[in-house]
């Protein structure tokens, strides 16, 4: 299952790309063999700032078809890391060629393009910088990679 972090924004050189880059070069080594992978970003960018109805309308443009759709939002159901391995591997499981995980802008998703979401997943109730939400992302993936393989970075 190929992954997109779709999101608004670019990301420029510093700490936190280098740490992304790190993390989705990790996922893709271990995701391999599970059938996950690879991982790449996604970036729109509304020069017009014409606000989230046409950051949506960008976002879902670079959709992969037929993909997927997560959303990161602070309405989203708040996971474990488990369970969020065990949603990744039931979306592998179930045929699913494509997943997308959307990051909004700083106002953060269109309420028309939430709706068509899949699922929506949230890193809890405080307010996370975008860029530094992709890193966090990236993590999660690679953690949730090697819970599905056994490997001993992810400890309880």
């Amino acid at each position: 299952m190929r992954i997109s972090i779709v999101a608004v924004g670019r990301l420029r050189a510093g700490p936190e790309k280098s740490l992304l880059d790190d993390y989705l070069t990790r996922f893709d080594r271990t995701g391999r063999a599970l059938g996950l992978g690879p991982a790449r970003v996604i970036e729109v960018e509304d020069k017009k700032n014409a606000g989230m109805g046409a950051e949506a309308t960008l976002l879902r443009k670079a959709l992969p078809k037929g993909a997927v759709i997560c959303t990161l939002d602070e309405r989203g159901r708040v996971m474990s890391s488990p369970d969020f391995a065990k949603k990744l591997g039931n979306w592998r499981d179930a045929g699913r060629q494509d997943l997308a995980l959307v990051i909004g802008g700083a106002d953060g998703i269109d309420p028309n393009l939430r709706a068509e979401a899949d699922f929506s997943i949230s890193f809890g109730s405080m307010v996370w910088p975008h860029m530094l939400v992709r890193v966090m992302l990236g993590e999660q993936l690679y953690r949730a990679a090697t819970i599905l393989s056994g490997g001993p970075y992810h400890r309880v």
